[in-house]
């Protein structure tokens, strides 16, 4: 690699691919970033680089090769709080990872990681400590003499810093990192690697060579492993000589479209607005790539995390000044950003969207709701939200707990949690107790949701038979992204032929289909314009925004015995409209 070359290694995706490229002519398999959604019950997100691995480290798969390398996106919202408040904490990131599965171990981990760093990304000697594990004497020795750190810029940790394990048991190893040191010019004395202003670690070297037992006994692993971590965005922090993460060209530019939306300049902000802007342009990349992946915002679960993640950005671009709705323009900005590197945003770019849009649209009234009484508590100048009222906020206006807590918090006042447990644990039993007296149809559930969506065209005048587009899915009254065979759905549609029961008159029954599809409609009601089809999937799946046609039959084959079935049903439908028309009761 020529010195021209080298020097152009600044953006992100150039550190990526230059990181990928190394290992590569290192004979490592380069291995493609996995889902945020694990094949692991143990962990709900991918919460790690080595996370894909993890059966190889554990002798559960076969491994894809001796050596590896990827750069894998994770997620991780354990300290969300401090999104947006230090230099370097995200919810989404990228880890680039080397491993070995039985193969090379400390001193080419420790070589190549050197050669890396320092003839790769042209780091300066200067601007190096290394960590290692205290009674790790063999790392310690090979930086020292083989590498030829200076031992001052060796610093030895405890097994809280640098010993990784996998649990209480099984396969685990000391670790040694590599700390980048912005102010090199204070000297190598007293060198406190907590301090977060001075120091950032950006790589991260686990050597796995023991198996811990049930009595936390250390026995050799007859097959010792290597896996490494390098957080792209801290590389780019360092490489492009940003104050933080998030100025460098991996999130700035979803900032900077926030900046626009919101007519402010991110330089010039104070520290509030600048800590809504770095949460709103961090929780974007997540939540494009858990929407991408599969994840569908609900109350349980991965879902909720991605409603939480939306609830925020809602909520701190109100707090920008922003007043309309915004997040899927940002979220183009981060699709068009990262789709190169991660096609799948591409072609999942409408589904995206649309999903971002129906809960930002969703949460509007919710938030406005709970913030006009958030405000009157915070105005009369308590010290505490009591559990009551943090109940009425959440179950009257569903206002999320952790919001109320956020804001709270923000205000110097406290939220009287166990009392909001109180409450909830009341509510819980009420609902036990008043269940079989109370008819909680599904429309009375669906009222929310209902306006999201834009009147549908009723041209059942013109045509029995026609072609629309679906708009919304619904499950037990929650929206969602697509429904299989088997399941009981309601329908919302661009246009309909279907009459929707209103004022007494009965609605009409028939199919929906397409040529791998097939839902036989038992039940059509309008509310609020909108039409909703309840119907049972008989074949195929439903996708949002796919064209199917509407019949006012069970689809048939169009054999001689169902084209006569057919038309006998036909002739019975124009009977009933004509029995209509001559009682002046036509729909």
């Amino acid at each position: 690699m020529t010195s021209q070359l080298i020097k152009k290694i600044v953006t992100g995706d150039e550190i990526r691919n230059a990181f990928l490229k190394f290992y590569s002519e290192k004979l490592h398999k380069i291995i493609p970033s996995a889902s945020l959604i694990p094949d692991d019950p143990t962990v709900m997100l991918t919460i790690a680089g080595m996370l894909p691995f993890k059966p190889v480290f554990l002798g559960l798969k076969e491994r894809p090769s001796k050596r590896a390398t990827s750069s894998q996106k994770c997620i991780r919202t354990n300290d969300i709080e401090n999104v947006g408040v230090t230099a370097r904490h995200h919810t989404f990131f990228e880890m680039l990872g080397n491993f070995s599965f039985g193969d090379y171990f400390k001193r080419e981990a420790i070589q190549w990681a050197w050669e890396l760093v320092t003839n790769i990304y042209q780091l300066s000697v200067e601007n190096i400590i290394v960590s290692v594990f205290h009674e790790d004497e063999e790392s310690a020795k090979i930086w020292r003499d083989e590498i030829g750190i200076h031992p001052d810029r060796i610093v030895k940790l405890g097994e809280e810093d640098n010993f990784w394990s996998s649990g209480k048991t099984g396969p685990c190893g000391p670790c040694s990192e590599l700390y980048y040191d912005f102010d090199p010019e204070k000297g190598l004395q007293n060198i406190d690697l907590e301090d977060g202003d001075r120091f950032i670690e950006f790589y991260n070297l686990v050597f796995m060579q023991y198996n811990r037992d049930l009595n936390g006994n250390l026995t050799d692993l007859k097959s010792k492993n290597i896996d490494t971590g390098m957080g792209l965005e801290r590389m780019a922090q360092i490489l492009q000589k940003k104050q933080n993460n998030y100025e460098t060209d991996l999130i700035f530019p979803i900032i900077k479209k926030i900046c626009e939306i919101a007519n402010i300049d991110y330089f010039s902000s104070d520290d509030k607005n600048k800590i809504s802007l770095k949460i709103i342009g961090d929780h974007t990349r997540a939540v494009i790539h858990l929407i991408s992946d599969g994840v569908a915002a609900s109350n349980l679960g991965r879902g909720y995390i991605l409603r939480r993640l939306i609830r925020r950005m809602v909520r701190h671009g109100r707090l920008l000044g922003i007043t309309n709705e915004f997040l899927p323009h940002i979220a183009t900005v981060g699709i068009n950003l990262m789709q190169n590197n991660y096609p799948d945003l591409k072609n999942n770019n409408d589904l995206i969207l649309n999903e971002i849009k129906i809960e930002e649209i969703r949460f509007r009234e919710t938030l406005e709701r709970g913030e006009k009484l958030l405000d009157e508590i915070i105005s009369s100048g308590q010290k505490l939200i009591s559990g009551f009222k943090a109940f009425e906020l959440y179950d009257t206006y569903g206002f999320p707990l952790e919001l109320t807590v956020e804001i709270a918090e923000e205000n110097s006042i406290s939220v009287d949690l166990k009392g909001f447990e109180k409450e909830m644990n009341a509510q819980k039993e009420r609902a036990k107790a008043a269940s079989n007296n109370i008819d909680l149809t599904l429309e009375g559930s669906l009222e929310r949701e209902i306006d999201l969506f834009n009147k549908t065209v009723f041209n059942g005048y013109k045509s029995l038979l026609s072609e629309a587009e679906i708009k919304g899915i619904f499950l037990d009254s929650t929206l969602v992204k697509e429904a299989s065979e088997g399941q009981k759905v309601l329908i919302v549609l661009d246009q309909t032929t279907f009459y929707g029961e209103s004022g007494g008159q009965v609605g009409d029954i028939g199919t929906i289909f397409s040529n791998d599809v097939e839902v036989l409609v038992d039940n059509v009601m309008r509310k609020k314009n909108v039409f909703l089809h309840h119907g049972t999937i008989k074949k195929g799946k439903l996708i949002l925004d796919k064209k199917l046609r509407l019949m006012f039959a069970p689809l048939i084959e169009l054999r001689l015995l169902q084209i006569i079935q057919l038309l006998i049903y036909y002739n019975l439908h124009l009977n009933q409209l004509l029995m209509k028309v001559l009682d002046k009761k036509v729909h």
